[in-house]
């Protein structure tokens, strides 16, 4: 029998959208949109033996003590979970690209009107063509610098993301996830 399956990518290099995802579903294991219980122990483990790898330790020893420090740190609304904006700061990720994406579409009227203004055939869903300007006009508000390759890997990762049937579009319902 292999051993425990590395997590994809973590290390402490910079990560792109696409392997920020990979990892947050490798440990999201249940797919419940949080890492938490024995996913988090699995994160803090993974992410403490990629640090001593990297060379990077702290002084006390006591994982217990460690990852309570740790949760005190990331763990903003306190709820004993990661979720996936709080990661987005744990890890190093390309543009906190993801995180961008989140905070856009924050408040419920924020999410309903780029909703309208981007589902422009009135379909009821964003098709790929739609969420890449969708994507486009939220780098361009954010001030980062983007070419049409990243702009392409983002608008996969976000259907990745979101689109929980598979019809490479996204509903009303898997967009408000």
């Amino acid at each position: 029998m292999a051993g425990p399956q590395q997590a994809p990518h973590l290390h402490l290099a910079e990560l792109t959208a696409s392997q920020f995802l990979d990892v947050w579903r490798h440990f999201d294991a249940d797919g419940n949109g949080y890492i938490e219980g024995k996913e988090l122990e699995n994160f803090f483990q993974e992410l403490e033996s990629a640090r001593k790898g990297a060379g990077v330790d702290s002084k006390n020893d006591n994982l217990a003590d460690k990852m309570k420090e740790f949760m005190r740190k990331y763990d903003k609304n306190a709820d004993g979970k990661i979720e996936m904006a709080e990661l987005a700061q744990i890890l190093p990720t390309e543009e906190n690209f993801l995180l961008c994406f989140r905070q856009h579409v924050g408040s419920s009227s924020e999410f309903m009107e780029a909703w309208r203004r981007y589902d422009t055939d009135r379909s009821g869903y964003i098709e790929a063509n739609e969420l890449k300007g969708f994507l486009s006009d939220l780098l361009k508000k954010a001030n980062r610098p983007y070419d049409e390759p990243k702009l392409q890997e983002y608008t996969q990762t976000i259907l990745r993301m979101f689109d929980m049937n598979g019809d490479g579009k996204l509903g009303l319902s898997e967009m408000s996830r």
